[in-house]
């Protein structure tokens, strides 16, 4: 359920991204309790992000560039009769001979906080898994359409949850409560952040055979109930053609005067075709007078997500879409792409519209699922303003990526 602006950098990170939900499947005996640390398994990255942002309306914004370094190192301890335990510290710290001296909160609080460092015990948590039923408590990575990792600058986002699954066939089942997070989107200043004030409760069921469908419910108490769905089908014409379209549909009831009410539709079509991938993305928000739409605690789940413009800028107490299409070619290991999205919102009830366009471009370069390096450059124009303003920018970002 990737959305086709992010997918380019997604690919180089999740390449080297160690932060998925390993479950040790093997049962030892019982004579192996005395192994369970000997028989960890130890894993890690290394990662560096360099980001230059140019804001267009600033007198001087030389300085507006950082790099950070920095990495997690994850223990997890062998199985034994499906009960395992895991740990992972997450760090991120700013090369001051390569970071910019002006507006230093700006320049670091997407890479390591505004102080130029940030770590945390990102994960922490005990598995237990019995043939199709698993359930894994505490701090851990989640990825669902509302709550995901967005693992795309230097601190992936973590959550404080406590998830069942149980896999039946085709169908797998998921539910649980998440109760705080950290990372990118949770704001690096402030690290762990509740989820909601109670908490937020969620299910889910997605099947995956001949098609891959979901359906998921969502209770983000004192906010919203949420409920989000998608169908996508993948055909391979020929050898070296291949289609893919795909359906989605998010709906989100307001609960306490919270001002999250929407109804968002999407679809997507996606061809390839000897290595060069054409894609077109398309979102629409129904107007919810005074009201505002929630793409949830993550990169959000819309199928037009930019790097940085994602639908919800825009859908307060208006009528939006987003068109988004995009090319790709892949050269050996080597993955370029380009991508334009077109964010329009009609009138709201001041008479105040809003047109945003971004272009992502870029490359990704995999050497043996180990490392990988990327280059992303995004250009975002405010269309509707008469004057420059915080929406018109540029912004390039190098990524290294090391895993072990």
């Amino acid at each position: 359920m990737q959305t086709i602006g992010k997918t380019a950098l997604f690919v180089a990170l999740i390449v080297g991204n160690l932060y998925g939900e390993e479950v040790l499947s093997e049962t030892p005996s019982t004579e192996s309790l005395k192994n369970i640390f000997t028989d960890a398994k130890v894993s890690g990255q290394l990662r560096s992000v360099y980001a230059d942002y140019d804001q267009k309306e600033e007198a001087t914004n030389k300085d507006r560039y950082a790099t950070a370094i920095g990495g997690e190192l994850k223990v997890e301890t062998a199985s034994f009769y499906g009960l395992n335990a895991a740990a992972a510290f997450t760090t991120s710290q700013d090369m001051g001979f390569a970071t910019g001296d002006k507006d230093r909160s700006e320049n670091n609080n997407e890479l390591s906080s505004s102080a130029g460092n940030y770590t945390q015990l990102s994960q922490a948590y005990i598995n237990y898994t019995y043939d199709t039923f698993n359930f894994r408590g505490g701090r851990q990575t989640i990825d669902t359409p509302l709550a995901d990792s967005d693992d795309i600058r230097m601190i992936a986002n973590t959550f404080e949850a406590y998830i069942a699954t149980v896999t039946f066939s085709d169908f797998t089942f998921m539910a649980g409560n998440l109760q705080q997070w950290q990372g990118v989107d949770a704001d690096l200043d402030a690290a762990w952040v509740k989820t909601a004030e109670d908490g937020t409760w969620f299910g889910g069921v997605t099947y995956g055979g001949a098609f891959n469908l979901s359906a998921w419910v969502y209770n983000i108490t004192q906010m919203s109930n949420a409920l989000y769905a998608d169908i996508d089908f993948s055909y391979e014409i020929a050898e070296e053609l291949s289609f893919l379209a795909a359906l989605q549909y998010l709906h989100e009831s307001e609960l306490d005067d919270s001002g999250v009410e929407a109804e968002i539709f999407g679809a997507k079509a996606e061809v390839s075709l000897y290595g060069i991938g054409l894609s077109l993305a398309y979102n629409k928000a129904e107007k919810k007078e005074g009201k505002e739409s929630f793409s949830g605690f993550g990169g959000g789940t819309l199928f037009t997500n930019m790097d940085m413009m994602i639908l919800d800028e825009i859908t307060i107490d208006r009528e939006a879409s987003a068109l988004v299409g995009g090319i790709s070619y892949a050269l050996g290991d080597i993955n370029f792409f380009y991508f334009y999205g077109d964010f329009i919102g009609k009138a709201d009830s001041a008479a105040e519209k809003a047109h945003r366009v971004e272009q992502n471009m870029g490359f990704e370069y995999t050497i043996d699922e180990t490392f990988v390096a990327a280059l992303m450059y995004g250009i975002q124009e405010d269309k509707e303003a008469t004057a420059l303003n915080e929406n018109d920018w540029s912004r390039l970002q190098v990524t290294l990526n090391y895993t072990f």
